[in-house]
């Protein structure tokens, strides 16, 4: 094999060596830009960045099979209403308001379209979208599991309406003036990540 081929070997390899570590960066950019801090909790809980980007990914793809849509400005501000009742329920019966809390985000949760069984299922479908959110939902339902065993201070229970708030509020969110409700979970997909799709694309050298 000539000096000539060698070089020119090298360099191609080269080449594809750069292009690869480029699209992996930005996907990974692109995937701590859309979970938040719930990459670094999957990249702990995975083992590595390489799994745990196969894992957010994964989620992505049955994101998209979801029927995801937005509610109608009226069941909007009746959940709104239901939302004020609960918080007033906290002074007398904190307990009990927490629990309706969780529940209360569920039942938006399985009008919104998502998955409403199994806590880290809903996690999983909701940190596509809410990522930035999932730490509040966490320590939420962690709250929520103390004090249905009756280890919550009347202060711990505040903190978790307050983070039960936080995604209750993201759920109801309307969408931006002058932006179109999305038809379906194609169309929500592209809108959220036109830009960012063609990052995970192989490269080809």
């Amino acid at each position: 094999m000539s000096t000539a081929i060698l070089v020119v070997i090298v360099i191609v390899a080269a080449l594809a060596g750069a292009a690869y570590l480029a699209w992996s960066g930005a996907r990974t950019r692109r995937l701590k830009r859309r979970f938040g801090p719930e990459y670094d909790r999957t990249v702990e809980r995975e083992g590595g960045r390489s799994a745990a980007e196969r894992e957010l990914r994964s989620r992505e793809e049955r994101h998209e099979d979801l029927d995801l849509h937005e509610l109608d400005p009226h069941r909007r501000e009746q959940y709104r209403e239901q939302w004020t009742g609960v918080q007033e329920r906290f002074v007398d019966a904190p307990e009990a308001a927490v629990e309706q809390a969780d529940g209360l985000v569920t039942v938006v949760m399985g009008e919104r379209g998502y998955p409403t069984r199994g806590f880290e299922e809903k996690v999983a479908h909701l940190s596509v979208e809410h990522g930035r959110t999932m730490d509040h939902y966490r320590r939420a339902h962690t709250i929520s599991e103390r004090a249905a065993s009756r280890d919550a201070s009347t202060e711990d229970l505040r903190q978790a309406m307050v983070h039960y708030r936080a995604l209750f509020d993201e759920l109801l969110a309307a969408p931006a003036a002058g932006t179109a409700e999305p038809a379906g979970p194609a169309e929500r997909a592209n809108r959220a990540e036109q830009a960012g799709r063609a990052d995970d694309r192989t490269p080809r050298s």
